[in-house]
């Protein structure tokens, strides 16, 4: 029986390109890490990976297909800090139906959400 979701995964020409972003610029948590594959996740089942595929070329074509959701517990903050970094938002902190949400492109163009439940 399939239970849910268990995580994502990014795949890159080369995961290099991506780790520093993830790891050191957004502050994920690596739980595994090969020359290859990286795993982020705080050990409470969902997984968020970065890996080199041979079938990936350049940046993202079509990044609005997929966006990876990160939570936030103050988004606010996050912005500030991540825009202070040079991160390049493509929306604002803006307030959805009981969810802040704020959009942002990784190195290589995917689209990455931050969330905050509001209220």
């Amino acid at each position: 029986m399939i239970k849910g979701p268990s995580g994502a995964t990014i795949w890159s020409e080369n995961v290099n390109n991506l780790l520093p972003f993830y790891r050191d610029t957004l502050g994920l948590n690596v739980r595994l890490e090969t020359p290859e594959f990286v795993v982020f996740g705080d050990g409470d089942g969902t997984n968020l990976g970065l890996g080199t595929h041979s079938e990936v070329k350049g940046k993202a074509s079509d990044p609005y297909r997929h966006m990876v959701g990160l939570d936030s517990d103050d988004l606010d903050a996050d912005f500030r800090r991540l825009n202070a970094a040079g991160v390049e938002f493509i929306e604002q902190p803006t307030d959805y139906d009981g969810l802040r949400i704020a959009t942002l492109r990784d190195p290589e163009g995917n689209l990455v959400q931050l969330f905050q439940p509001v209220g």
